[in-house]
């Protein structure tokens, strides 16, 4: 049985209008961005998150269709909410987990483990059950950075990670299709993550920003999920990377 959201959730000229975008990791940040901007073009949104008082806040927001509170990074948890799903679904979005940063030599092999699975294992996970959830020419799509594409040492295992995304998107494009999947490659994004990681530091990151990129401006969750539902309706694009950064890249 297809998710079946109210008639009220969209219009035929709304470009998602009568799909599902399950976008986990969408309590906050890019992921409600992208909640949002997509319930605007029609589609019904089903939120996940960790925390249940923020999933709360968020699903009301971005006026979704129905929300989960789990762990993703738990393979039981995450296998219980696709089994739970009503029916097929056309666009999962994974925004889930953040960097870890920190010299290699002082990780612990287990810090380490979590460092690289926080990405792939868990859009790993999500890929199988995308196999037999989301309908051919659906979408899922992966949020990683360009930040780390620098090697300096206090980055750690991050520039690994985000050098092997790319590479991991693509094989999944091929196994998973007709199911489309791409990366957007983020650059810094004035998101409630980018203010945990910086901490006092934020204020300053943002100014300098703002004198350095090419835009004027620092990119913002909106800038990233006017990317993510154009990626959602082309459905000529699979198995590629997309840059949004402002033009951080080239300035250093």
């Amino acid at each position: 049985m297809a998710v079946e959201p109210p008639a009220e959730y969209g219009s035929p000229d709304q470009a998602l209008h009568g799909q599902t975008l399950v976008a986990i990791g969408g309590s906050a940040g890019i992921g409600l961005a992208t909640a949002r901007l997509a319930r605007n073009q029609g589609a019904a949104v089903v939120l996940t998150g960790r925390d249940p008082a923020r999933l709360r806040t968020a699903a009301q927001e971005a006026d979704a269709f129905s929300t989960a509170a789990f762990d993703a990074h738990d393979a039981a948890q995450l296998e219980r909410f696709f089994q739970q799903l009503p029916g097929p679904i056309e666009h999962v979005l994974v925004t889930a987990g953040g960097p870890s940063y920190g010299r290699l030599l002082d990780m612990d092999a287990e810090q380490a483990r979590r460092a690289l699975s926080d990405h792939m294992v868990l859009a790993l996970e999500v890929a199988r059950h995308c196999a037999g959830t989301v309908r051919p020419g659906g979408t899922l799509l992966l949020i990683g950075g360009t930040g780390a594409r620098r090697i300096r040492a206090a980055l750690g295992v991050a520039p690994a990670v985000t050098a092997a995304l790319p590479a991991f998107t693509a094989s999944l494009a091929l196994e998973l299709a007709p199911v489309r999947v791409n990366l957007i490659a983020a650059g810094f994004v004035d998101t409630p993550l980018s203010a945990r990681l910086l901490s006092d530091a934020l204020d300053a990151r943002r100014e300098e920003l703002r004198a350095a990129l090419p835009i004027g401006r620092v990119v913002v969750p909106e800038d990233v999920a006017a990317l993510a539902v154009h990626i959602m309706t082309n459905t000529a694009l699979t198995g590629a990377t997309y840059d949004v950064d402002g033009g951080q890249q080239l300035v250093g």
